[in-house]
């Protein structure tokens, strides 16, 4: 029988005739005499020789050194967050449930021209927005992989109606809500587009306050109950960016991390630990082709940035249209993203429980701010399933000098 003399220790296997190497065991192997100095070990006969197990302690002077090969996947850092107890092992399968998902859709987005997956489905969505074949499909991908994560009880979707209470045989405890293929507008254009997700626990309670109309079942309507809670209650979210590269940013309360999908490997490889924004940035990204809709503390707010001022430089506009893209160049370079209400849309167009609420907590993350101008975002009251509220996410000192303006 082995004996373990110390926690860090490395199993070497000894042969008079071969050397094996494990690296993903991070084992040493070496070859010695049968006659070498005697330790614990254990012998197994064989045709050409002993074999020996032994435990070694690791030398105190070593210095190891990081392979040129070694690469951290994403399934790797799930199960060392877990092994650490920072998640359970619960959502850690239902993250690569997602991840799994986001593989899937990007492959769709990449071949949407020559799978004949572009253009309008013919249909329109609970939000009154033409619904296009790849919101339709993506929307079945996410909610597939969801359900057969058998982790998750109540999903809800940006394109549904309701949220989906999973099949009892299948179903776990976690609420996951998501906008499956956020900037769909821009599918055509081969323009950058994403899928946006928050992971909530079950909720018993809720402050929305549900119609009894006939409408909703039972079992619906404990969907809305659960899922209708604050940002301030999310144990994870992210947003996976399809663009030149397919980019997975995530955060389980813990800091936020970025993964590249490596397409010679199929799998996300973290490439960013701790992304920070910066405290301050120069680039805003407003549509401002709303400009004569909005009230005036917020144009006063837009003119002034375009102010060249002392410096002589004044902020550069940048907005692609989708919020995936605008907000993962804001997270990297700092600035204001923003999508506020005017006189078309009373209350902004962006949904708080798919976009807002995840991108918020995303951004408190890295040192970041999100607000709907006068009130923190994580902190709003979900008062139905499909709420929008106005958004202004970046770097604290432009979503802060924005608030001034707004007050």
């Amino acid at each position: 029988m082995v004996s373990a003399t110390t926690a860090a220790s490395h199993l070497i296997f000894s042969s008079s005739q071969s050397i094996s190497r494990f690296s993903p065991l991070q084992t040493l192997a070496s070859c010695s005499s049968r006659h070498g100095p005697r330790r614990p070990h254990l012998s197994v006969a064989g045709a050409g020789g002993g074999v020996r197990c032994m435990a070694v302690a690791e030398g105190t002077g070593a210095t190891k050194k990081k392979s040129g090969y070694e690469i951290e996947t994403l399934t790797n850092w799930l199960l060392k967050q877990e092994q650490v107890g920072t998640i359970d092992a619960e959502l850690t399968i239902v993250l690569s449930s997602i991840s799994m998902a986001c593989k899937q859709i990007a492959s769709l987005v990449q071949r949407a021209s020559i799978s004949n997956l572009t253009g309008v489905q013919g249909a329109v969505n609970v939000q009154g927005e033409d619904q296009k074949k790849l919101d339709v499909v993506s929307n079945e991908v996410f909610s597939n992989c969801l359900r057969s994560s058998g982790r998750t009880g109540i999903i809800a979707s940006e394109e549904e109606d309701v949220p989906v209470a999973v099949e009892e045989s299948y179903s776990g405890n976690y609420i996951v809500v998501f906008d499956p293929l956020d900037g769909s507008s821009n599918i055509d254009a081969a323009v950058s587009t994403g899928s946006i997700f928050g992971i909530y626990s079950p909720n018993d309670e809720c402050f929305a306050e549900i119609q009894e109309d006939g409408t909703l079942d039972t079992v619906e309507q404990r969907c809305v109950v659960n899922v209708c809670q604050p940002g301030n209650n999310l144990l994870a979210a992210g947003y996976c960016m399809y663009s030149s590269s397919v980019i997975f940013v995530l955060t389980i309360g813990k800091g936020v991390y970025a993964f590249t999908l490596d397409p010679m490997f199929g799998e996300f490889v973290l490439t960013t630990e701790q992304v920070q924004i910066p405290k301050s940035g120069k680039i805003y990204s407003f549509n401002e082709g709303n400009y004569q809709l909005w009230d005036d503390k917020l144009k006063k707010y837009i003119d002034d940035l375009k102010d060249p001022g002392p410096t002589g430089k004044p902020y550069s506009s940048r907005y692609i249209g989708s919020l995936v893209g605008d907000f993962h160049r804001t997270l990297l370079y700092g600035g204001i993203y923003g999508y506020p209400r005017d006189k078309k849309s009373k209350n902004g167009k962006l949904r708080l429980l798919y976009e807002c609420a995840p991108m918020s907590f995303i951004v408190e993350q890295a040192g970041g701010k999100g607000s709907d101008g006068h009130h923190r975002i994580l902190d709003i009251e979900p008062t139905e399933i499909h709420q929008r509220v106005p958004l202004y996410i970046g770097s604290v000192d432009e979503v802060e000098k924005l608030e001034k303006y707004l007050a």
